[in-house]
């Protein structure tokens, strides 16, 4: 056993538990001294100093040891999940936790006396690790001995991909419904039962798959299936069974991480043998979300200092076992990351496309590469919204461009297409344009390269190259650099653009209506000018056209050294271009969507496009300022980029037609910017909403009344005995709701959990509230579509309010061309019917959902599934009816005659 006493800290209160074998509750004050001065046993310091009011903690984080351990394999970051990993017995208290934790990192570290299969590459982890003072160190080193032969660099052991033939163009093939129906039996298991709905799905799922009859129009089919269809295995039938008889890939994208890993767990049924299922099934993420080999090798070569270099080995560790070296909800723990308070791990990634390609010593051993390729040869490959839009845009794969799509959760490509084709001339835009081209400037750190470290040896094929890659970094000095914003705010821009995002700053502080919310970001149209924006929009304008025209003259030369191929141009040199050419016209793009929207100012309006000023704000602190253009309708560039080049795609979801009809649906998913119309289908989900739901609107709370509000959701969680899923419209209620309740209820043993208020991302949060029935969560936007938790977890669902849409200058626009208040009424009923659907995930599941607005209109009701009994009630009935979830009776019969 080590030395160290044990410290428990949660919102029922704080324990430790002492080497000698004392547990005892202690105050805040004398937690935090004993943390202060005695190495301390803990399980998420950072949650943990939170409770404490501590920031300062350091501690032997029992969550660090398991990623040293156990890397690459999952945990649930709480007492119950270590115990489940180390095989201790739960603690059945808050008090028992302390000395638990002494028992579960002596059960940890007795993984090193045993048969261990990560033990390849520990022992120069743990002397690195020594080096830079982790906190585990001496013991790990004390029990890991010196192995007999050197252990393999983690560079030179990573597999290499390799270089394959070009996919043949798929064959032009007809996908019968027998075969469909067929597949689909297959798949679902000879003693499944046979759902009527799921094989009528996947019948008209099929002719997303056949051959394409007018150009520029794909075979596509919008299919709104309720909640328990089975919509995954009845789109998988068709698709599998097209790409093996085709030889084609099929696209399948998701809006949410958590429909991509239940994709990749149906994939099973598909393949079996893991080892097909590797090379058919394949996941692509943007390469923002894979380890960039390059930026660990110079993290863990002294890049990085501090916290932020025991996280580069931590993650190191992981890259040797990682299965496709995803960080962003891939096999690295989500929870790793938010230990280290500076989230060091972006800066192991490339988020700012600085990527060398064939020029990186670890170019073949990539993980991003490897996936690319590996996608080009799949059955399926399994990507998300933005990617595929990516990848339409100005992928570099443009020869493998798949054919078949399937859109899942397709009442979210409106919102995909709006972020991915909107341009934003922002500071924080302008800074990171500047950082790429430039590279590290003053006493920066880092790997960061610049326009020149990157392409030098290549653009210097003849004069042209060099003298493009020179004009662009004298151009990119007029772009805002490190202090901008405190510039603007004093009154002292510096240079060109800052002058404009200063006039920017100005207008919107004059015009801005007082936000409701105080604090938060204000906004203004780009309509009516000042004369100082005017004037300000010229120089700026000038700016960018200056660096604009070497970012093309280097672009074109780069494809001209392509084009004359000399002798030296291996395949890997080639790639390299292919990928500077592809960078390059990316930033080239966005100059000109900038130099476009700067055009706006004090020029004609363009009835596509809805052009506004910003100031962003998080609780009255700035931290950006910009002018923003989105399209007024996003999904005439998405029908454009994606759509027309394709032959089939398949957009579905529980919630296609957003509470409207198939108008809506259509226009949304870009049909009317087609020649040919869409098929559609419809079907509603087999569950029995009558039994097992109940809708109660609370007419008793008072909107505004923060402390009202608290009660209710404290009385309501307390009710159900927790399982319940809370959600707020806005972050500083959810925050103030949390800080009046979270101790009440911990004192009942019913954790509560927040998004935006625990230290812990969003997914690891939705895992530790499946993990435990009694635990409740509340959050914001992102809980009410990623959350999937069947069963008992989740019994409740409860909404502040209605979730009218946030009246932006973007709505306001969109409000006008959609038809008024009938626009904000289909964006809510999409809403509520997005967060009723949390509720009941399969057959067995009951639940009620609550709404603590009395001002929720009736014509709203429709949201919800057709005879879910809907009850408009006091407070004290909604509590009176929820603490009956634990009792084993049907829900709503009561309610449908209240």
């Amino acid at each position: 056993m080590l030395p160290y006493p044990a410290l428990h800290a949660s919102h029922g209160g704080i324990w430790v538990a002492t080497p000698d074998g004392e547990v005892r509750g202690i105050s805040r004050g004398e937690a935090i001294r004993l943390a202060a001065d005695t190495p301390t046993l803990v399980l998420n310091a950072p949650l943990v100093a939170q409770r404490l009011g501590y920031a300062e903690l350091s501690g032997l984080d029992l969550l660090e040891l398991f990623a040293f351990l156990r890397p690459a394999r999952f945990m649930v970051p709480t007492p119950k999940g270590l115990a489940a990993v180390t095989g201790l017995p739960v603690p059945e208290s808050d008090a028992a936790v302390a000395p638990f934790l002494r028992d579960a990192a002596a059960a940890l570290l007795a993984v090193m006396e045993g048969e261990w299969p990560e033990r390849e590459g520990a022992w120069h982890a743990a002397q690195s690790l020594f080096r830079l003072r982790w906190t585990w160190a001496p013991a790990v080193t004390q029990r890991l001995a010196k192995p007999e032969r050197a252990e393999r660099w983690l560079f030179s052991k990573l597999p290499e991909w390799e270089e394959r033939a070009p996919r043949p163009a798929p064959r032009t093939i007809a996908v019968d419904g027998a075969d469909v129906v067929a597949r689909l039996d297959a798949l679902t298991g000879a003693g499944a039962e046979r759902r009527h709905g799921q094989r009528t799905y996947a019948a008209a799922a099929a002719d997303a798959f056949a051959p394409r009859v007018v150009r520029d129009s794909p075979n596509l089919v919008l299919a709104e299936a309720g909640t328990g269809i089975g919509k995954t295995l009845g789109y998988l039938a068709p698709a599998s069974l097209w790409s093996e008889r085709a030889g084609g890939a099929v696209w399948v994208s998701t809006y949410t991480k958590a429909l991509q890993r239940q994709l990749a767990r149906e994939g099973e049924r598909l393949f079996p043998d893991e080892e097909e299922r590797k090379r058919r099934i394949v996941t692509r993420k943007g390469r923002e979300n894979y380890v960039c080999l390059l930026n660990l090798e110079d993290a863990l070569q002294g890049g990085f200092a501090g916290r932020a270099a025991i996280l580069a080995q931590l993650v190191a560790r992981w890259a040797a076992y990682t299965a496709d070296g995803d960080m962003v909800g891939g096999d690295l723990p989500g929870w790793l990351p938010t230990l280290f308070r500076r989230n060091g791990s972006t800066a192991l990634t490339d988020r700012r496309g600085e990527c060398i390609y064939a020029g990186c010593p670890h170019y073949r051993k990539c993980f991003i590469e490897r996936a690319a390729r590996a996608s080009a040869d799949a059955d399926l490959v399994i990507a998300n919204h933005a990617l595929v839009m990516v990848n339409a845009a100005r992928g570099r794969e443009s020869a493998t461009r798949p054919t078949r799509y399937v859109f899942d959760e397709g009442h979210h490509l409106f919102d995909a297409a709006d972020a991915m084709f909107s341009a934003a001339l922002t500071g924080a835009e302008a800074i990171e344009l500047r950082r790429w081209v430039l590279g590290p400037e003053a006493k920066a750190r880092g790997r960061r390269r610049g326009l020149a470290a990157r392409l030098s040896d290549v653009a210097s094929y003849d004069d042209g190259g060099a003298e493009a890659i020179a004009a662009a970094v004298n151009a990119a000095q007029a772009l805002p650099s490190d202090g901008w914003l405190g510039r603007i705010n004093e009154g002292a821009p510096f240079g060109p653009v800052e002058t404009l995002l200063a006039a920017v700053r100005g207008l919107v502080y004059a015009r801005a209506p007082d936000a409701g919310e105080a604090g938060y970001g204000l906004e203004t149209e780009l309509a009516e000018p000042d004369p100082g924006l005017v004037d300000a929009a010229g120089p700026a304008s000038a700016a960018l056209e200056a660096l604009l025209r070497p970012l093309l003259a280097l672009g074109r030369r780069l494809e001209s050294v392509l084009a004359e191929a000399p002798d030296w141009m291996d395949a890997p040199a080639r790639a390299r271009i292919e990928g500077a050419i592809a960078s390059l016209g990316w930033r080239a793009e966005t100059v000109g969507a900038w130099l476009a929207l700067i055009a706006r100012i004090g020029g004609p309006n363009d009835p596509d496009y809805v052009d506004w000023l910003a100031v962003d704000r998080v609780e009255g602190r700035e931290y950006d300022v910009g002018l923003h253009r989105h399209w007024l309708d996003p999904s005439r560039p998405f029908a454009d980029t994606v759509l027309k080049p394709a032959h089939g795609a398949l957009v579905t979801s529980a919630t296609l037609k957003a509470g409207g009809d198939w108008s809506v649906a259509e226009a949304r998913a870009g049909a009317p910017h087609l020649e040919r119309a869409p098929a559609r289908f419809e079907a509603a989900s087999p569950f029995d909403y009558a039994g097992q739901a109940e809708v109660v609107i609370v007419t008793d709370v008072k909107r505004g009344d923060l402390a009202a509000l608290a009660n209710a959701y404290a009385r309501l969680i307390a009710a159900a005995g927790g399982g319940t899923l809370g959600l707020f419209t806005a972050i500083r209620r959810l925050r103030a709701v949390h800080a009046r309740i979270a101790d009440r209820l911990a004192r009942d043993g019913l954790p509560l959990l927040a998004q935006h208020v625990d230290p812990i991302d969003t997914g690891t949060l939705v895992d530790i509230f499946r993990d435990d029935s009694r635990a409740s969560l509340i959050g914001t936007d992102a809980l009410r579509d990623g959350v999937d938790v069947p069963g008992d977890s989740l019994r409740l669902v409860a909404m502040e309010g209605v979730p009218w849409p946030k009246p932006t200058v973007l709505h306001a626009a969109r409000r006008l061309a959609g038809g008024g208040s009938a626009y904000d009424d289909r964006i809510v009923r999409a809403r509520l019917a997005q967060a009723f659907g949390r509720l009941i995930r399969r057959a067995d599941d009951r639940g009620m959902f609550v709404l603590l607005s009395a001002a929720m209109p009736s014509r709203l009701l429709t949201a919800f599934p057709e005879g879910t009994p809907v009850l408009r009630t006091t407070l004290d009935e909604a509590v009176e009816r929820a603490s009956r979830l634990s009792l084993a009776r049907p829900l709503g019969h009561e309610a449908a005659t209240a």
